[in-house]
């Protein structure tokens, strides 16, 4: 069986409209993946379980169906109510915050913590923000773990521990990419296509400012208590890193225009189609707050087109005139906000 990544196109099964697809030895989901840690907090908003749960099923019936899980999703519990678990992808995160021991006995106890609380006899995807990995590949050989990624790590330690683990290992590293946080272009890229790992990028619309609503709106008040924790962490990065209020409207408008002549497409169609055109992006990561606010119908749109050449000139038009490629060096390298 092959271990190498790739991204193909397949058709669903209920429509003709082609979606992209993530694929590894071990794992296997569409190229837009459903984010469940805003349900870890009631600042996002709250639905009920059986909203967000009719939500969900809905995403899995459009083709969409991995999620990335908190600790109190709810995720097990929805998909063992299913008459068929075998095509639901999970993925959860080993975080440790603390000094802890890294012996076997407690990395393990670890893994199967999350097995019991996603309700599987296999984590499908453990994203690992902590060592010891070695253990990890241990477990993932035993069939506890179907396939292991890291999580904000930046170039020079993703391309240490690939190199250290050897090929096929560690197929994926969740990171931040966007139109406006553009940090994995410089390093990253070379790293995931040396050792044939894909990002999972979230981010991607930052906290929903990349989308047609906020077109010739005011500068918001990053204090204002309107805005989701999502919100001000990506308002804060837009006007004291990446530039200001009114070149973010000039990318806005342009983005538009690129929306209108690929017939009508939503600037968020456009801003995900530029994450996902590059080679090693795997998936992208859509921040829906299930129950509460949603755009599946418009997150599918962003299959089945590409950006052209022009699209992507005038695009880096709006980008050189900012601070994007100078990012690195003032907040450092992915993940760098978060050590």
């Amino acid at each position: 069986m092959s271990t190498g990544l790739s991204k193909n196109l397949s058709v669903r099964n209920n429509g003709p409209q082609p979606k992209e697809t993530f694929s590894s030895r071990s794992f296997h989901c569409p190229s837009s993946m459903g984010s469940l840690w805003q349900l870890s907090s009631n600042a996002w908003g709250s639905a009920s379980a059986a909203k967000i749960r009719q939500a969900m099923a809905r995403h899995i019936e459009m083709g969409y169906n991995a999620f990335g899980e908190s600790r109190i999703s709810g995720h097990g519990q929805f998909k063992e109510s299913l008459p068929s678990q075998a095509g639901v992808v999970g993925a959860t995160k080993w975080c440790v915050f603390r000094q802890t021991e890294s012996s076997r006995s407690v990395v393990e106890n670890a893994v199967r913590e999350r097995m019991t609380r996603m309700r599987t006899t296999t984590v499908d995807l453990l994203q690992d923000i902590s060592p010891p990995l070695q253990i990890l590949q241990d477990l993932q050989n035993e069939g506890l773990i179907s396939a292991v990624g890291l999580c904000n790590f930046d170039a020079i330690r993703t391309d240490e521990i690939c190199t250290q683990l050897g090929p096929g290992f560690i197929v994926s590293n969740q990171v931040q990419f966007s139109l406006i946080d553009t940090r994995p272009l410089h390093g990253m890229a070379d790293v995931c296509e040396r050792h044939n790992v894909k990002l999972l990028t979230y981010g991607t619309l930052c906290g929903g400012f990349l989308a047609d609503q906020w077109l010739n709106q005011p500068e918001p008040d990053l204090y204002s208590g309107v805005l989701t924790p999502s919100q001000r962490k990506y308002l804060d990065m837009i006007l004291k890193a990446w530039g200001n209020w009114t070149l973010f409207q000039s990318l806005l408008a342009v983005l538009r225009d690129i929306g209108d002549r690929h017939g009508g497409l939503s600037i968020a169609n456009i801003a995900t189609r530029w994450v996902l055109d590059h080679s090693f992006v795997g998936a992208v990561i859509i921040g829906a707050r299930l129950g509460v606010s949603e755009h599946i119908d418009d997150n599918d749109r962003v299959f089945g087109f590409r950006l052209t050449d022009e699209d992507n000139r005038v695009i880096e038009a709006v980008q050189a005139r900012s601070n994007g490629r100078r990012m690195i060096t003032l907040i450092g390298d992915c993940g760098a906000e978060y050590r």
